[in-house]
């Protein structure tokens, strides 16, 4: 486009009014998560309660289970006759006692076992409950002593992040063309007189059938999730946009 006729399009729209488009929206944890044993066993130790800030890989709580203990009991003392077998006949093949192909049947006992004692190890790292990112503990759902089945997936803990906050906001579908990623969003909590200020980073891609509605997201921090309120996003003409985009 003509540098002039651009610059004669800013000219004339730069007074142009921004829009003031009214908005309501609800606070939500910008992350957030169901957490749940995929183990069996009893409650034996809990670390964390509601309000407890935790950073990820902190672990939350423990589980003991009989049945691992025994298993990996057993395991350890296979491993050990294992390790003796495959020595001794190790010993014997340097003699030439025996030939290569029975020490390769202890070998492989040998491995089996060991390959086995692995597998163990990764059940039993799923009787650790661990934080998967650095957050805030919002809800505890079970109890010291109390039973946990794998067959039956049931939530231990609700984690979300401490400060970082969404805000889903929502706008009526006809001013879809209106608003833009970087556009100003100011709000207020219900029940807040204090006015805050955001910023439109995503819009959602299509509108909601049932109430006509566009979703768009603004960061923010420290709200407390489930709240709501509602603002307006001030967007400028959109013939002014059109300059601007041209120019650049």
């Amino acid at each position: 486009m003509n540098k002039i006729i651009v610059l004669a399009l800013m000219l004339s729209f730069t007074n142009a009014q921004a829009k003031e488009i009214y908005a309501t929206f609800t606070v939500y944890a910008k992350q957030g998560a169901d957490l749940a044993f995929n183990s069996t066993g009893i409650i034996k130790e809990l670390h964390v309660d509601i309000m407890s800030v935790v950073k990820k890989g902190d672990i939350l709580a423990t589980l003991v289970s009989d049945e691992l203990v025994a298993t990996n009991n057993a395991s350890k003392v296979t491993l050990k006759y294992a390790i003796l077998d495959y020595e001794r006949h190790k010993s014997l093949y340097q003699k030439k006692l025996i030939d290569k192909s029975l020490l390769d049947k202890y070998a492989m006992a040998f491995e089996v076992i060991k390959a086995h004692i692995e597998i163990e190890k990764t059940r039993y790292a799923k009787t650790i409950l661990r934080a998967p990112f650095d957050g805030v503990i919002t809800k505890r759902m079970i109890e010291l002593g109390g039973v946990v089945s794998g067959q039956m997936i049931k939530t231990a803990f609700n984690i979300q992040s401490e400060h970082a906050r969404i805000l889903i906001v929502q706008m009526d579908q006809k001013y879809n063309s209106d608003v833009n990623i970087g556009d100003p969003f100011l709000y207020k909590v219900d029940g807040d007189d204090q006015q805050y200020q955001g910023e439109i980073y995503r819009i959602y891609p299509e509108a909601n059938s049932n109430n006509r509605k566009i979703s768009l997201q603004v960061i923010a921090n420290d709200l407390k999730v489930g709240l709501f309120g509602e603002g307006k996003i001030m967007t400028s003409d959109d013939r002014y946009h059109l300059a601007k985009e041209s120019q650049e």
